[in-house]
């Protein structure tokens, strides 16, 4: 395919957004580690830290080598993040964060669910037609790919405030 490739914004933007939670759990674990333990599931913090850890190395390998590899591990790591919430949700766990960004975000809902769930299908699209030469494809854009990035950053930017503050992030202010 020539021109930018759709699945390409998505990956990305998938990538940056665990490499930022990846950054955010390692640095502050508590949020997680609760959430773990409210699933019955090993808690402890530098157990979080290191999935933390994790999570970076993932994306900065999905963003210097992406291909059929690093697009399936990040599938993964979202499909993981989308079966902990599903399950959360029907458990009725008593969850008030995920601890996703490392801090107290949103309590995890269907708005987790949907974006997890469409993190992982932009990976596997890619980890199954990824565009020939990988990252190659920057150099065949207008600009040397600045569409890519504007469109990767605004992508990451918009789950990023859906993940964290849902209701707020969709809600429309009626006061003026």
């Amino acid at each position: 395919m020539t021109g930018l490739e759709p699945a390409s914004a998505v990956f990305l933007a998938s990538a940056v957004v665990l490499g930022v939670a990846g950054v955010a759990k390692a640095l502050k674990p508590a949020d997680t580690s609760r959430a773990l333990h409210i699933a019955g599931l090993p808690d402890r913090p530098w157990m979080v830290r290191s999935g933390g850890a994790a999570e970076l190395a993932v994306a900065v390998f999905a963003v210097a080598l992406p291909g059929v590899a690093t697009g399936a591990v990040v599938a993964c790591s979202y499909a993981s993040f989308a079966v902990f919430v599903a399950v959360a949700l029907r458990r009725g766990w008593p969850l008030s964060s995920c601890g996703c960004f490392g801090r107290p975000d949103s309590r995890p809902g269907l708005a987790h669910l949907v974006l997890n769930l469409a993190a992982t299908a932009g990976a596997c699209w890619w980890a199954a037609d990824p565009p020939a030469g990988g990252w190659r494809i920057v150099d065949d854009q207008t600009w040397d790919g600045i569409a890519l990035l504007v469109v990767t950053l605004v992508v990451a930017g918009l789950a990023y405030l859906v993940w964290t503050r849902p209701a707020r992030s969709l809600a429309v202010d009626t006061s003026a």
